[in-house]
């Protein structure tokens, strides 16, 4: 079973990187605030370098070291991630091999994967400075792209792995099989296959199962098939899968909606659950389901 439990306080953190979304100038007084912060508290404060370059024309980041993901990796008790979603994943796959965890202050729009609002920032620093943040592991997928029997790459995703038929508005056609077993011939615009973290982003648009986090099931869903009969599908955690793309025009594979790599006619895309966990720190009260009611405006339960 997944864990979610308070943090040791025998671990409280001592060094703290402050992660930012690059080419948002919005953040740079949200995050030299926290800095400032961190510090008269006794944290040691490191800055994600990109970060510092993007910002540190409008605010003075002297104060505070500035380095890269590896140096964070191998110094840092914790990660603090000021942005959206999407500066969250693309921490997270960076920092996977490190164990370290993750705070997310929301700077962006939804914001599934980052808990603290702007304005509460300073505030929830306490909780996690004492060691009162909730820790919760989420898996990641494993891929590789095989082309003429050779390895062509290889990444991580904390969301999902697409395939899709790229600009051309002709289908995609591949085969799926799992655990070596033939499943099913695909023709449609793609594939998403999801994380339960990814429960909630391009898969949910797609009609897609939300997936609770601590389930640990892989979700398969179609884009548009050809055949209304292909539904999405939840396959054990422990499943490997294989895309073979048999006929496409303009296919891809995207990793987290980041990083795209074009692909040809033959290729097979082959995914696994990762041997590295994401951890995230959420701060006391932390409810998922009271997020997801805020995040896609449920209603809320009945009064009186």
């Amino acid at each position: 079973m997944q864990e979610f439990a308070p943090m040791n306080r025998l671990r409280q953190p001592r060094t703290i990187a402050l992660v930012g979304k690059y080419h948002s100038p919005e953040i740079a007084e949200s995050l030299r605030r926290l800095a400032e912060y961190l510090h008269e508290r006794g944290v040691s404060v490191f800055v994600e370098r990109e970060t510092a370059e993007h910002i540190g024309k409008l605010v003075d980041l002297s104060r505070w070291v500035t380095c890269g993901f590896n140096d964070i990796g191998a110094h840092a008790d914790v990660a603090i991630v000021l942005g959206g979603d999407g500066t969250m994943l693309n921490a997270a796959r960076r920092l996977a091999r490190y164990c370290v965890p993750l705070v997310g202050v929301n700077q962006g729009r939804l914001g599934f994967m980052t808990d603290i609002a702007r304005q509460d920032m300073l505030s929830c620093m306490d909780d996690l400075l004492d060691g009162r943040f909730l820790r919760e592991n989420r898996m990641l997928l494993a891929a590789e792209v095989i082309r003429d029997g050779k390895e062509l790459a290889t990444n991580m995703a904390l969301n999902d792995v697409v395939i899709d038929k790229g600009a051309i508005g002709r289908m995609i056609e591949f085969e799926l099989f799992i655990d070596g077993e033939f499943i099913y011939n695909l023709r449609s615009d793609g594939l998403i296959v999801s994380t339960p973290t990814g429960s909630t982003a391009y898969s949910l648009s797609a009609g897609g199962p939300i997936l609770h986090p601590t389930l640990t099931g892989i979700a398969l869903v179609p884009l548009c098939p050809h055949a209304l009969t292909n539904r999405p599908v939840i396959v054990n955690d422990n499943a490997d899968i294989e895309l073979r793309v048999t006929h496409a025009d303009d296919p891809r594979v995207h990793f987290d909606g980041q990083l795209t790599l074009d692909l040809q006619t033959g290729d097979s895309v082959r995914l696994r659950r990762s041997e590295h966990t994401i951890c995230f720190l959420h701060p006391p009260g932390y409810s998922y389901f009271a997020m997801l009611r805020q995040k896609l405006q449920w209603s809320e339960r009945p009064k009186g």
